[in-house]
């Protein structure tokens, strides 16, 4: 409940009061074509130290030009065109570029959301997290590297004394993410502002980070933005919700009145979302398999990742693969596409082995199995527009030039539903969250593909985007007869898309057998962590579930630990 003053009650018994961040009246403009036009439009906010801010709302609600605007930054093609930002008494909006930069890491923090393109990948993680603390004059090196395998630690990344001389590109998404939270909290920041920080992350990973933010925001008395998209975490992590739509304010309460009353219908179309569920599709008992992987074992080196593991996937169907991140889901993809050549083991495509190597098998064969990625801001080239990112496979795979290729690069966008006239010649700087992925999607489908492999498509999405993504996916298979292999974290999404289901735990495929047997007990020990670790809209549920996870560890019950590790 809210207090006379204003203050939540966990920001109140965080010791929470004083106002240390207040926008009035903000305006944010962003420029197209030469033209400015507002995308934030005379937005109030008021943050308390200690207390813990949700905002929350569709793609281009203006969330994340928000959590940028707290920190006296507007991302380039943006300018703050109004208002006031006070930062603990300091007007950002009059303040030099010099005071704000010695705001931004020491005072200010930011977790973004694509941790693969947010680090440098030139620099060891270790060199990175001590940069700030060091720059600002806060911790030697050495109390840098020391602080950074303490935080590393609480933050369940494996191997905290070694994980930090990695590079980027030698840990996975999860770990990423969790290394670049960790960086945030480097210099113990008055506000930190995180921007979707769990996106990333598999349910079972995504519980521990999440308690670990609230313990440093408690610890530290921290206040903080917290932007995402997914109404259970943030049902978690907020003591007040704002709900953004097109830069205005749609809905402003306390979290438990949020929940349990929206008064704004926008609201409660949130609130109503994944309703979406596919139509199941039999396989038949006697056709063979368009996708076979069998017996296969993987490494990277001298590693090994996967473990014998076989499926099936027939035309038509859709099979999902979940599991913690490096349960070897991605690794997976790998193999069936030919990156990753399997020790032992083979796939089979239509009945017919692949070679293991994707530099041996023929176009054709290549043709036939695309794959959607995680991430369409990394996975599309930004220097091109969207006649050539959708053109290229056209003319590789199909020969297709001139006004053929044109032609037929308009009726695909028409089957993703965007406006060919109005899309064909924009860049992806120009394009939507859920507009990127769609163009993804058109691009996988130029080839005319047999398979398509979806890795976490809708997981850096909102909620409504995300659902169109998923009904505009259901649609294309019924219309094509494609056989999805869908890799996901998200519980909602297996539930929503999928025929059959694979858990994967450490290399293995520990449980698979059709989506309404997978969803029934008894299982696995691990898909029962796995279920138990979906967030709810209860503010209460993580707390509950973090005490009954340390009551089962002191009557000595097995609490199966993060694969992670």
């Amino acid at each position: 409940m809210t207090t006379e003053t204003g203050t939540t009650e966990r920001g109140a018994a965080n010791g929470g009061g004083d106002v240390l961040l207040e926008m009035r009246g903000l305006r944010i403009e962003g420029q197209s074509d030469e033209q400015w036009s507002d995308i934030v439009k005379g937005l109030d906010l008021t943050l308390r130290r200690g207390e813990v801010l949700g905002l929350i709302g569709e793609s281009g609600a203006g969330k994340s030009t928000m959590g940028l605007a707290a920190m006296g930054y507007a991302r380039p093609g943006c300018r703050i065109s109004g208002g006031s930002i006070l930062f603990d008494g300091m007007d950002l909006m009059t303040a030099s570029e010099d005071q704000k930069r010695s705001l931004r890491g020491a005072r200010i923090a930011y977790v973004a959301q694509s941790a693969a393109a947010s680090f440098n990948p030139a620099h060891k993680l270790i060199e990175q997290y001590a940069e700030m603390p060091v720059r600002h004059g806060l911790k030697s090196r050495t109390e840098a590297n020391a602080d950074a395998v303490e935080l590393f630690g609480r933050l369940r990344l494996p191997d905290p004394e070694g994980i930090g001389f990695r590079y980027p590109h030698q840990v996975s998404g999860g770990q990423l993410q969790r290394a670049m939270t960790a960086m945030a909290m480097s210099c113990r920041p008055d506000l930190i502002i995180f921007d979707e920080p769990t996106t990333a992350l598999d349910v079972t990973t995504q519980i521990e980070v999440l308690a670990t933010i609230r313990d440093i925001v408690d610890q530290f008395n921290t206040a903080a933005i917290y932007i995402t998209h997914d109404l259970a975490v943030v049902a978690q992590m907020a003591d007040r919700i704002m709900v953004l739509r097109y830069g205005e304010l749609v809905e402003e309460a306390e979290t438990r009145r949020m929940l349990s009353a929206p008064t704004q219908d926008y609201t409660k179309s949130l609130w109503a979302v994944r309703s979406f569920q596919k139509q199941a599709v039999m396989a038949p008992e006697e056709a063979t398999p368009l996708v076979k992987v069998d017996h296969v074992t993987a490494a990277y080196g001298d590693t090994p990742v996967l473990h014998d593991i076989s499926f099936e996937i027939h035309r038509g169907r859709t099979v999902a693969v979940v599991g913690e991140s490096g349960s070897g889901k991605s690794t997976t993809a790998r193999v069936i596409t030919g990156l990753l050549p399997p020790v032992s083991g083979q796939v089979l495509f239509d009945g017919k082995p692949l070679p293991g190597d994707y530099r041996q098998r023929s176009k054709d064969q290549l043709r036939h199995a695309q794959m959607i990625y995680q991430m369409p801001d990394t996975a599309i080239n930004p220097r091109q527009r969207v006649r050539d990112i959708i053109g290229r496979p056209l003319s590789f795979y199909l020969g297709l030039n001139g006004r053929e290729r044109e032609q037929r690069v308009r009726g695909l966008l028409e089957m993703i539903e965007l406006d060919p006239d109005a899309f064909i010649d924009r860049f992806p700087g120009e394009l939507s969250g859920g507009q990127k992925q769609r163009i993804c999607i058109a691009r996988a489908l130029a080839a005319e593909p047999a398979f398509i492999i979806c890795d976490e498509v809708t997981s850096a999405l909102d909620q409504l985007v995300a659902e169109g993504i998923l009904k505009l996916l259901d649609r294309i298979q019924r219309e094509l007869n494609l056989a999805y292999m869908f890799i996901t974290h998200d519980i909602a999404t297996v539930r929503a898309v999928s025929d059959e289901v694979i858990v994967m735990y450490q290399g293995r495929i520990v449980e698979q057998g059709p989506k309404d047997e997978m969803f029934t007990p008894p299982h696995h020990d691990y898909t029962d962590l796995l279920l138990s670790s979906v967030p709810e809209m209860d503010p209460d549920w993580l707390d509950t579930l973090l005490a009954e996870r340390a009551a089962r560890k002191e009557r000595g019950e097995s609490v199966m630990a993060s694969g992670d590790q």
